[in-house]
């Protein structure tokens, strides 16, 4: 990587996409590792693999909030962070990522209060059932402890990444899922620990990565340095940071409230397993999502930069570049996904009853996944460039005005109503990718006559 942080405005658009994207979807794919492997390892635990398996996916809501938590001081901070570079201002960047920091620190102190203290009343407000609720108990009660671990882990490595380090930032998730593999079987299997071995590899893992990320951010090879007259969180600084990450975290914590809606809406319908299916079809999403955003944080320092440096040409040709890679790797996905449904469900459980189950499910959860790439390009650039009300939009249409209601409603007019609880997914996309373009291609083209004006002034 180039030492100076100039690079980001010179090299090329595509070259520089693809240095700063590969790291970052491995690291996405990494990190999918995390829980992915944990619920391969407990779905082939001997006789209660399959109830384990959804126990463990109760708990998802829960986690998904930890991390929506780490997007909305991240996501929103780190964007913010490469806008002031590109206006060479790296104290204001430093200030920002000093308050950022603190911010992350008193947020896990408090969830982890509140999932010690109510982690059970809300696992059954989640789904859990009287079959699976001491499953999710076990897991939740170890994976609480570890809470800012996680927060620091997932909030921090974002200003790694947004400083064009993505191979470092890479490494963050690789080290920890390394860990997390080779722990998993020793304390599940060879402890016989269970779904608390589980979660205790998975806390131990994310405190060796979280090391990992403050010993790079206090060190001397990175740009943005942690200062300790910069730990103050001023309100000037941080609620900007937070009105931007807002829609990451309105997407990431709404799936919490998604999946109590599918969950409940599920166990009415289809009963244990086809709770335990939604739990996979959760995980194969993440084949989809998780990569994507590698690719968009890949793209997110170029774009936030670049704008900082009001360099309109640079910032439609970063925004071209994702849009068309975002869009090619969602289409091939979803031809996978399609042709080879039981394949993913046998990543996760042996049960012939629930691989033939969620193979069917499958093919209706992700019957539009091809269009997905383009709801992500397009958010990912309203966050790079500074623009929180549109970010927030787009999130809050997708989840709370369209997928929850669907939910609900879809059930009333078709005979299978599992069948039409999945199928909320896929409608609720197709509106929600139509409506994100449209104002997408008014409030960018806004955007760079911004810039091209600005431009025009200084010379």
């Amino acid at each position: 990587m180039n030492n100076s942080k100039e690079f980001l405005g010179t090299e090329p658009i595509g070259k520089l996409l693809f240095k700063l994207a590969v790291p970052s979807v491995i690291a996405q794919i990494v990190n999918m590792l995390y829980n992915i492997v944990d619920r391969i390892y407990i779905g082939h635990i001997p006789g209660s693999g399959s109830l384990a398996l959804t126990g463990v996916g109760v708990c998802l809501p829960i986690i998904m909030v930890v991390s929506a938590f780490a997007a909305l001081v991240g996501s929103g901070g780190a964007p913010r962070a490469s806008i002031f570079m590109g206006k060479d201002d790296m104290d204001s960047a430093e200030k920002i990522l000093g308050g950022c920091f603190t911010v992350q620190i008193i947020i896990s102190a408090i969830l982890t209060a509140i999932l010690l203290l109510f982690g059970r009343s809300m696992l059954l407000v989640f789904g859990a059932s009287e079959n699976t609720i001491d499953y999710a108990v076990d897991y939740m009660s170890i994976y609480a402890v570890g809470t800012i671990f996680v927060q620091m882990t997932l909030g921090m490595n974002m200003f790694i990444t947004a400083q064009g380090f993505s191979k470092t930032s890479m490494l963050t998730v690789t080290i920890g899922a390394v860990c997390n593999i080779i722990l998993d079987p020793i304390f599940i299997f060879g402890f016989g620990m269970g779904v608390k071995g589980a979660a205790l590899a998975t806390i131990i893992s994310q405190a060796v990565s979280c090391s990992w990320v403050l010993t790079f951010l206090t060190g001397k090879k990175t740009f943005l340095r942690i200062k300790k007259e910069n730990l103050k969180p001023a309100p000037s600084i941080i609620l900007p940071c937070l009105a931007l990450g807002l829609s990451t975290f309105v997407m990431q914590s709404s799936e919490s409230v998604i999946s109590v809606c599918f969950n409940s809406s599920l166990l009415k319908y289809g009963g244990d397993i086809a709770v335990g299916a939604m739990t996979i079809l959760t995980s194969v999403m993440q084949f989809a999502m998780l990569p994507l955003q590698g690719i968009a944080q890949g793209a997110q320092p170029i774009t936030s930069y670049n704008y900082g440096a009001k360099n309109a040409t640079r910032v439609k040709q970063s925004y071209k570049i994702l849009l068309s890679v975002c869009v090619i790797y969602s289409v091939i996905l979803w031809a996978i996904i399609m042709a080879f449904p039981q394949v993913f469900a046998k990543l996760f459980t042996t049960d012939a009853e629930l691989i033939a189950f969620t193979a069917k499910a499958l093919r209706i959860y992700c019957r539009v996944l091809f269009v997905f790439g383009i709801q992500i390009a397009c958010q990912m650039t309203f966050v790079s460039i500074g623009n929180a009300p549109c970010s927030i939009i787009v999130a809050i249409l997708r989840k709370f005005i369209l997928l929850i209601p669907l939910i609900y409603i879809l059930p009333h007019f078709m005979e299978n109503k599992t069948n039409a609880v999945y199928m909320a997914e896929p409608v609720a996309d197709v509106i929600a990718v139509s409506c994100t373009l449209l104002l997408f291609l008014v409030q960018f083209r806004k955007s760079l006559r911004k810039l091209n004006l600005e431009e025009t002034k200084k010379r």
